[in-house]
C-alpha cells in the first residue's frame, strides 16, 4: 500500500506526500518493456524476444513479491502493507498485463510470423504427413518420459514442480480395476524441448514448429488405453522461490543453501495458469489442490508459458529479422597487448558496457593470472554464471601458485547454484573461499591484484557497477573502473579483509560502504545540497540507478527538492517516489530508459555551485541495498572520466526523445517522442534521432573503425 512521508520532510502537516506502490512500479516496468514488442519498427524476433522478457520477468514477480499479498487475502488482512485490497489491485493489473502480452502474441506477431513463412503448427493446421511426423516424434522422444497418474487414495494428486508443464485430463469410463478415477495429470518432464523444428521433408517450404504442448494434447487419447478422454488442459503453477535460511542458525550455509535448493521448486504456490478453454471444473479442482483463491487463475489463450518461446528464437536463422549484431568496440583508453600495469600507473581508465567490450576486463584478469610478480589476487563473486572464463582464470592462477582469495555471494538469487558449484570447484584446488558476513548479501563488485614491483607490493584495482558475467556483459550497460590509485585500492583490501576475517573495518579514504556508511553519507550529501540550495546556491543532483524505494533517501531527496536543488532521477525500474507534484517533488523529475540493452549501470552526480562530485556504485537505493548487503561506491576523481561518465550516463539520457519515459504527478509513465529538455546542455541531434543507447553504439563504432584504420 502507498505509505506517506510527511514525518520525514521537513513541510507542514499538509499537503501529504503518498508513496507510489512497489509492486506496481515493478509492473509498470514491463508495461515499457512490453512496449518494444508492441514497436513495429523493432525487428520482428527481437518483438517476440522482448515478450518472451516480459513473461519472465513476471515469473520471476510472482516467485519472490506475490507471497505476501496472497497471504493476507487468504487470512483477510484489511491493515498493514498487505491487505485483501492489495492482493486484488496487484492480481487485477497483473491480469491485465498478461491479456496484453496474449493479444499481441496471437493478434500481431502470430499472424506476421506467418506472412514470413515461419508457422507454429496447431494439430487441426497438420496434414497427414506432419501429423505422421509428430506421432513418430511422440513415440520416439516423448512417450518414454510420460507416466500419466490417474488420482484416487492410492494415487494423490503429484508434486508439481514450479513452472513445470503439465496436463490434466476427465477421463470416463473405469480403470483397469473397475474403478471410477476421473481426473489424471500428465508431468511433462523438463528435459524436452518446448518447440520443435519440422524437417524439410513436411515443411513445404515453409519454416515449421511445433510445440511441445501440442504434441502432448494430440495423443492424451493413447495414453489411456480403455478410457475417453473428455476435458483436459494445460496447466502450469508458480511457486514462492525465494530462499529463506536462518544465517545465525547454520553450521555450513553453502551446506544449508544446496538443501534448500531441492526444495525451491514445490514452495507455496502463487498463480495457476490454464488454457482459456479449460472447464471450470478443472480449474476449480486445480485451484483447491493447490489452495489459491480465483484471482490467482490465469486463463491464457496459447501456451502456458511464453518465456520458453525463447526456444524458437534460438531455432531461427533469419538474421534480417534481428537487431544488427553489434560489436563491442575495444576500450577506448586501453590499448590492446599494453600491459595493464603500465597503463595503469599513469591513470585510471574506464570501460562503459556493452559498447565497450568486456574483454578488456578479462584480458586484466588475464595478464595478472600470468605476471610472475603478481602474488595475489582477490575477488567478489556475485553473478558469474556457467562456463565462465573468469573462474578458469582464478583457477589458473591457484595452479601457478597465487594467493587466491574469492568472496562468493551464495544468496545471488537463482544463481545460487551456480556459485554453489564455483565456491566447491576453488576449494577444491586451494583457493581461499569464504562468503562473505553473515546476514548479508555481498553485492560489491572488486578485482583486487598485488604485485611486487621491487622492494615493494602495489595494488591494482578493478571496481565495477555490475557483474563478472561475460555473457550479461553483452546485454547490460555498467561500468567498469580500473585504477591504481594507492588510496582506493587501499580501500578495497580493507573490504577484503574486513569480509574474511570479520574484523573492525578502519576508516576509508574514498569508499563509502553499505551498510555502514554509505546510506548515511548519501543522505547527508543531499541535505548539504538543499542546504546550499536554500543559501542561494545553485545545486543539482542527476542520480541514475535500477530502483528507487528507499523512504529516507526519498524523504532527503523531497526535502532538497524543496528548497530549490534541481534533481533528476533516472531509475529503470521500480520508483516509489512521484515526480512534479505540486508543492511537493516540483524540483524533481523522474525518468525511466528502456533501450535494446538493460540499464544497468549506477551513476551519482552532486553539484554545489562550480563543485562537483561523481560517484559509481554497486547499490540501487533500495534499503535492502543500504541496509542488508555489502555495497560499494566510490568517487571518480579524474576530470576527463569523469565527465565521460556524465556526458554518456547522465546527459546522454536526460536527452533521449526515443527509448525515455517520464513519470507524471499522477504516478504513470508516459513514453517520450522529443528532448524533452531542450534548454538545456548537453542536447544532441543523434540523442534526439536515436536514443541515448542506439547514438551510444554508433559514437563507439565509429571509434572503434577509426581505432582499426589507424592499425592498418
Amino acid at each position: 500500500m502507498p505509505s506517506a512521508i510527511s514525518d520525514r520532510l521537513t513541510v507542514a502537516a499538509e499537503p501529504v506526500l503518498t508513496l507510489l506502490d512497489r509492486d506496481h512500479s515493478i509492473l509498470a516496468f514491463n508495461e515499457r518493456v512490453l512496449d518494444w514488442a508492441y514497436r513495429p519498427e523493432v525487428p520482428l524476433i527481437e518483438r517476440l524476444r522482448y515478450l518472451c522478457i516480459v513473461s519472465s520477468n513476471l515469473d520471476e514477480f510472482f516467485e519472490v513479491r506475490a507471497a505476501p499479498h496472497l497471504g493476507a487475502s487468504v487470512a483477510g488482512d484489511r491493515k498493514g502493507n498487505y491487505t485483501v485490497e492489495s492482493f486484488e489491485r496487484l492480481a487485477e493489473a497483473a491480469h491485465a498485463l498478461v491479456a496484453r502480452q496474449y493479444a499481441l502474441y496471437n493478434d500481431e506477431l502470430i499472424p506476421t510470423f506467418a506472412s514470413k513463412g515461419i508457422q507454429v503448427v496447431s494439430h487441426g493446421e497438420r496434414n497427414p504427413a506432419q501429423r505422421k511426423w509428430v506421432h513418430e516424434y511422440f513415440e520416439r522422444e516423448v512417450r518414454p518420459l510420460l507416466i500419466p497418474v490417474g488420482l484416487d487414495p492410492a494415487h494423490p494428486f503429484p508434486q508439481v514442480a514450479n513452472k513445470s508443464l503439465n496436463f490434466i485430463v476427465r477421463l470416463s469410463g473405469k480403470d483397469a480395476f473397475g474403478r471410477e478415477n476421473p481426473i489424471a495429470i500428465v508431468k511433462v518432464p523438463r528435459v524436452l524441448p518446448r518447440v520443435i523444428r519440422m524437417p524439410a521433408k513436411v515443411s513445404g517450404g515453409k519454416t515449421l514448429f511445433i510445440a511441445l504442448s501440442s504434441i502432448v494434447r494430440a495423443h492424451l487419447s493413447s495414453m489411456f488405453p480403455g478410457r475417453e478422454v473428455g476435458e483436459f488442459s494445460q496447466f502450469r503453477v508458480t511457486r514462492h522461490s525465494d530462499l529463506a535460511v536462518d544465517e545465525e542458525d547454520v553450521k555450513n550455509l553453502r551446506t544449508a543453501l544446496r538443501q534448500g535448493l531441492q526444495h525451491r521448486h514445490y514452495g507455496q504456490a502463487v498463480r495457476l495458469e490454464v488454457s482459456a478453454s479449460c472447464a471450470e471444473s478443472l480449474s476449480n479442482f486445480l485451484l483447491a489442490q493447490f489452495n489459491l483463491p480465483p484471482q490467482a487463475l490465469y486463463r491464457v489463450h496459447g501456451p502456458v508459458n511464453l518465456a520458453r518461446l525463447t526456444q524458437l528464437i534460438d531455432l531461427l536463422d533469419e538474421p534480417q529479422l534481428r537487431f544488427p549484431p553489434y560489436q563491442a568496440s575495444y576500450p577506448v583508453t586501453l590499448s590492446p597487448g599494453q600491459s595493464f600495469f603500465d597503463r595503469l600507473q599513469r591513470g585510471d581508465a574506464l570501460i562503459h558496457q556493452p559498447f565497450e567490450s568486456f574483454e578488456g576486463v578479462l584480458a586484466f584478469l588475464r595478464e595478472a593470472v600470468q605476471d610472475p610478480q603478481v602474488l595475489a589476487i582477490k575477488q567478489t563473486i556475485y553473478r558469474a554464471g556457467t562456463g565462465s572464463e573468469m573462474m578458469d582464470l582464478l583457477r589458473e592462477a591457484v595452479r601457478r601458485g597465487k594467493e587466491v582469495t574469492v568472496v562468493v555471494e551464495l544468496k545471488a538469487r537463482f544463481d545460487e547454484e551456480a556459485n554453489i558449484n564455483w565456491a566447491e570447484m576453488l576449494e577444491s584446488i586451494g583457493a581461499q573461499v569464504v562468503y562473505g558476513v553473515v546476514g548479508l548479501k555481498t553485492h560489491a563488485k572488486m578485482l583486487l591484484v598485488t604485485r611486487r614491483e621491487g622492494k615493494q607490493m602495489r595494488r591494482y584495482g578493478h571496481l565495477s557497477t555490475g557483474n563478472y558475467n561475460p555473457r550479461t556483459a553483452t546485454l547490460y550497460t555498467d561500468i567498469s573502473h580500473l585504477t591504481a590509485d594507492p588510496l582506493l585500492t587501499a580501500d578495497m583490501e580493507a573490504v577484503f579483509v574486513h569480509m574474511a576475517s570479520q574484523s573492525r573495518l578502519p576508516k576509508l579514504n574514498h569508499m563509502w560502504l553499505a551498510p555502514f556508511d554509505l546510506h548515511r553519507n548519501l543522505v547527508a550529501r543531499i541535505d548539504a545540497l538543499g542546504a546550499a540550495a536554500a543559501a542561494g546556491e545553485p545545486a543539482r543532483i542527476v542520480a541514475k540507478m535500477n530502483a528507487l524505494t528507499d523512504e529516507d533517501l526519498i524523504a532527503a531527496l523531497v526535502r532538497a527538492g524543496q528548497k530549490g536543488v534541481k534533481i533528476d532521477l533516472i531509475v529503470r525500474g521500480a520508483c516509489t517516489l512521484p515526480a512534479r507534484v505540486p508543492g511537493l517533488t516540483d524540483n524533481i523529475r523522474v525518468r525511466s530508459v528502456i533501450g535494446r540493452f538493460l540499464e544497468h549501470s549506477r551513476v551519482f552526480y552532486f553539484r554545489q555551485a562550480l563543485d562537483e562530485s561523481l560517484y559509481l556504485s554497486s547499490a540501487d537505493w533500495m534499503n535492502r541495498n543500504m541496509m542488508r548487503r555489502i555495497e560499494l561506491a566510490w568517487p571518480v576523481t579524474d576530470p576527463v572520466l569523469r565527465q565521460r561518465l556524465i556526458d554518456e550516463c547522465l546527459v546522454a539520457y536526460l536527452h533521449d526523445g526515443r527509448d525515455a519515459w517520464d513519470l507524471g504527478p499522477d504516478g504513470v509513465y508516459r513514453r517520450v517522442y522529443e528532448d524533452t529538455h531542450p534548454g538545456e546542455d548537453g542536447a544532441s541531434r543523434a540523442i534526439e534521432a536515436h536514443g541515448a543507447q542506439t547514438a551510444l553504439m554508433n559514437r563507439y563504432a565509429s571509434r572503434g573503425l577509426r581505432r582499426a584504420a589507424s592499425r592498418d
